[in-house]
């Protein structure tokens, strides 16, 4: 039995997929399984796979898209390994990703339950680095999780299986924000700890989940569901949210929707002028939202260069 259970989630990304898998198979440590999820891919995702030799690779087929929390859930129920870490399909890892993670699990207390990493953000398009995060809390982090997620990409994840046994799969009814969820219930019981390096690489593209606000927002809404409005009302990132998804379904010209954001971000963010003027901004419609979006950021230029 391979000690990691590498889990790899796809749909329709077979151009990303080769890249992501060839990163696991170059890694320094070989002791390791790929379960790769095909998610009801429409694309030539079975083919690319096909060109890899290698026994270690197992190949699930959902009929019907179903999810990426029910994707990951199928990846860890076939698995049965000591540690489960998680690529997603248009990541990579760095090659001594899986070694020095093992490292720290073999070596620390079982009281630690996950260990992540630093990773680089790099534009798809340009492969210009975009930034780098280096992870900075380890120990018990259950109210930093709570309210932030600190770690980020989850291809920069690996776990004891024992965490999966004890709090559960991930949660199928989260559209989005699946990760943060599970990292919140893991740490309720587990420790933290990292690899400061950038051990993975997270790529900037234009088929991400992210940018799609319909789906954003409803990931927003399950997560105050089950954790209540304080996860917003503490939480920089979640405030910033309901102001960022409205300005999108704006500009995407679903102007209901938008308000519906906005107003949301003006009830947890009151003192921020941003949401009263996006607000405002939309009361005129989606074309007129657009035109006036053009005129600020023009506007926000012009103030920048006479501040230089």
């Amino acid at each position: 039995m391979p000690k990691v259970c590498v889990i790899i989630p796809t749909y329709n990304r077979a151009d990303f997929l080769y890249s992501a898998i060839n990163s696991v198979l170059h890694q320094t440590y070989q002791d390791f399984e790929i379960i790769i999820v095909d998610d009801a891919s429409k694309d030539n995702t079975q083919e690319i796979i096909s060109r890899f030799h290698d026994k270690r690779i197992k190949y699930l087929n959902h009929e019907s898209n179903k999810g990426e929390a029910a994707a990951r859930n199928s990846g860890i129920l076939y698995s049965n390994s000591q540690y489960i870490a998680f690529l997603d399909d248009d990541d990579e890892w760095f090659p001594e990703k899986l070694r020095l993670q093992v490292d720290i699990l073999e070596k620390s207390m079982s009281k630690v339950g996950l260990v992540y990493s630093g990773y680089v953000v790099i534009d798809r398009n340009t492969q210009k680095i975009l930034h780098k995060r280096i992870p900075m809390q380890r120990g018990p982090v259950y109210e930093d999780m709570l309210y932030r997620n600190f770690i980020g990409a989850p291809s920069t994840v690996i776990l004891r299986r024992e965490c999966i046994e004890r709090i559960g799969l991930f949660d199928e009814n989260i559209a989005y924000g699946l990760d943060h969820d599970l990292w919140i219930r893991i740490a309720q019981y587990y420790d933290f700890d990292y690899v400061k390096e950038c051990l993975a690489i997270y790529f900037i593209h234009e088929n991400r989940l992210s940018d799609n606000p319909d789906i954003r927002l409803k990931g927003l809404e399950d997560m105050i569901r089950k954790y209540g409005r304080h996860i917003v009302l503490k939480n920089k990132y979640y405030r910033g949210s309901y102001l960022s998804i409205g300005v999108q379904l704006c500009n995407n010209g679903d102007i209901k929707n938008g308000i519906k954001a906005l107003t949301n971000a003006i009830r947890t963010s009151p003192f921020e002028i941003r949401c009263y003027f996006n607000l405002v901004c939309a009361l005129f419609g989606a074309r007129n939202f657009r035109r006036l979006q053009i005129f600020k950021n023009r506007f926000m230029m012009l103030l920048r260069k006479k501040q230089i």
